[in-house]
């Protein structure tokens, strides 16, 4: 048997140091802009950023901080918290990125369950500190985002770790500091789960896995990152690593812009026109706001080329809206916190971009291809892989290099033949363009056929009328569920109940045409901004259709029976 011949080539560790230590080297005068807590615009450099990312470390590890700990965040999108992503894994230690959204129970059980030894957080979560100290005893200290002038008042107690003050211990350091050559397997970050069923659940990224997908999230038919773009992450860092962009923009050499808190339309437009923004990612109901704000006061962008939109189904409307109204590209992406999280985006080949408008539009509505990575397949409920002929339903699933085989502190592996369950109920088509009709919990299964809620969801927000809607499955005698749309409807706009189901004629199967509609003021949505589905099941539990009271005269079982 002939032996393998090895390569000579270098062995070079892929550790996130590396991405800041390239973008301050060959990108050092590009800028990364913030809006800050404190109201004003703060501006440096990337060469700044890797100086002050490196008196972070010094500052943690003479905390006594050790390779491997967990430093945690509380924090918005920000040049500070950008210093917290690469300051604590330069050393090796692990970022543990905390959603400040959750209830602060679910983010005390986070806290405790990721053994964090300290937990940096922005002033504006000064009295949420205040609640979870106590309910946290681990934890060494709370470090304030702020400089002296800014330190919050906190409450005070015998026994309570201390809050620390950021700028006066960044203050104490040099930044005279080497980046230690780090094992690529090393965890680099913690992120959890929105934990809308059970606890959160964490995934622990690795230096390898977070570079290779910083590569992934940069390419042409990903994000499309280079040094000529100016970026906004409107998706929260605290969600997934801000989908790789805190990487993926230093890697590229791309310039970062962050709106800290303050996320409403007016506020995100303003910043996009004054930095020149070419590129932004966000979930749906941030662009909903953004376009209500375009509405209002007709105005246009000037830059803005691109915008990657996930975390939910992108409306087919909003798609239509955005391209053809204000001339922005819409990326319709999926992915997952257990893939760090992208898995595909929806751009078109050379022969796809040939078809006529029409196909075209129907491809990019889907969720999309997956980038080079990740692999994927569609299973039935026996296990075997379904045809991608896009027809199909079945059980997603994937793997890949940034794809998780556990969780945190969990013994047994969630892979199934070496696959990772999505969750997800999709179809593929013959071009490889991933659809996502469902989750499994919230597909609709009427008479034994499936129904997807976002398809219906998606023809409701088409209705001019509607600002946002979710479909829900209502118990029925004769189908065992049948759909039930809860609908906002848009501000000085009206729509009843008949017109709005009259819209769907022609535009889904005749019986995927919701049985009802209730108006409501608003929905419920889950810390990461997506629609809390649970929650409206819940309220919405006794809820009884029209039809199901008709046919319950002709059909007496219940769907138990």
């Amino acid at each position: 048997m002939t032996t393998p011949l090895l390569g000579q080539m270098m062995d070079v560790p892929l550790t996130v140091s590396s991405l800041l230590a390239h973008a301050a080297r060959h990108f050092g005068s590009t800028e990364i802009v913030s809006r800050r807590i404190e109201g004003d615009l703060h501006r440096y450099t990337y060469r700044d950023c890797e100086t002050r990312a490196k008196q972070l470390a010094q500052a943690l590890l003479a905390l006594g901080v050790e390779p491997g700990e967990r430093v945690a965040t509380l924090a918005w999108n920000g040049y500070r918290h950008l210093e917290a992503y690469y300051g604590t894994t330069g050393f090796g230690a692990v970022c543990h990125t905390i959603n400040p959204r959750l209830f602060p129970d679910q983010i005390a059980y986070i806290i405790n369950h990721a053994d964090d030894a300290y937990v940096l957080f922005d002033t504006t979560f000064a009295a949420l500190v205040d609640t979870l100290a106590p309910q946290c005893p681990r934890v060494r200290g709370w470090i304030a985002l702020c400089d002296e002038a800014h330190r919050p008042p906190m409450q005070t107690a015998d026994g309570r770790p201390p809050v620390l003050c950021y700028e006066t211990l960044m203050d104490g350091q040099d930044g005279r500091f080497d980046w230690p050559a780090l094992d690529e397997r090393q965890a680099s970050y913690l992120c959890y789960t929105s934990g809308t069923t059970g606890n959160p659940k964490g995934a622990l990224y690795t230096h390898r896995s977070t570079v290779l997908h910083a590569f992934g999230a940069a390419l042409p038919d990903a994000m499309n990152l280079s040094a000529r773009d100016a970026v906004l992450p409107v998706v929260p860092m605290f969600h997934v690593n801000a989908w790789g962009l805190p990487h993926a923009g230093p890697l590229a050499g791309a310039k970062l812009v962050f709106p800290g808190k303050d996320l409403d339309g007016k506020s995100l437009y303003e910043l996009m026109e004054s930095e020149r923004i070419t590129c932004s990612a966000g979930v749906p109901t941030v662009w909903l706001g953004l376009l209500n704000y375009l509405r209002e006061t007709g105005a246009r962008f000037s830059s803005l080329e691109r915008t990657v939109i996930g975390g939910s189904a992108c409306p087919p409307a909003m798609l239509r809206i955005l391209e053809d109204d204000y001339g922005v590209q819409v990326i319709h992406a999926w992915g997952m916190t257990e893939m760090s999280p992208l898995g595909t985006l929806s751009k078109l080949t050379w022969e796809q971009s040939q078809r006529p408008l029409a196909d075209r539009r129907k491809l990019l509505e889907k969720q999309g291809h997956a980038i080079y990575g990740v692999d994927m397949k569609i299973v039935g409920e026996d296990g075997r892989e379904l045809p991608w002929d896009g027809v199909a339903f079945g059980d997603l699933h994937v793997r890949g290099p940034w794809v998780i085989d556990r969780y945190f502190r969990k013994e047994d592996s969630p892979l199934v033949d070496g696959w990772f369950p999505t969750g997800d109920v999709a179809t593929i088509d013959p071009d490889s363009f991933l659809h996502i009709t469902d989750r499994s919990k919230d597909v609709i299964k009427s008479g034994g056929e499936w129904i997807s809620s976002i398809e219906v969801e998606n023809v409701a927000v088409a209705h001019p009328a509607v600002a946002e809607a979710a479909c829900i499955a209502c118990a029925h005698p004769k189908w065992t569920e049948r759909p039930l749309l809860v609908v906002v409807k848009r501000a000085g706009h009206d729509v009843t109940r008949d017109e709005l189901l009259a819209f769907y004629d022609g535009k889904v199967a005749k019986w995927w045409i919701p049985d009802d509609v209730v108006f409501v003021d608003e929905l419920p949505h889950t810390a990461t901004g997506k629609l809390q589905k649970l929650k409206l099941r819940d309220l919405f539990r006794d809820y009884v259709l029209p039809s199901a009271l008709e046919d319950s005269r002709n059909c007496p079982l219940t769907p138990e029976a």
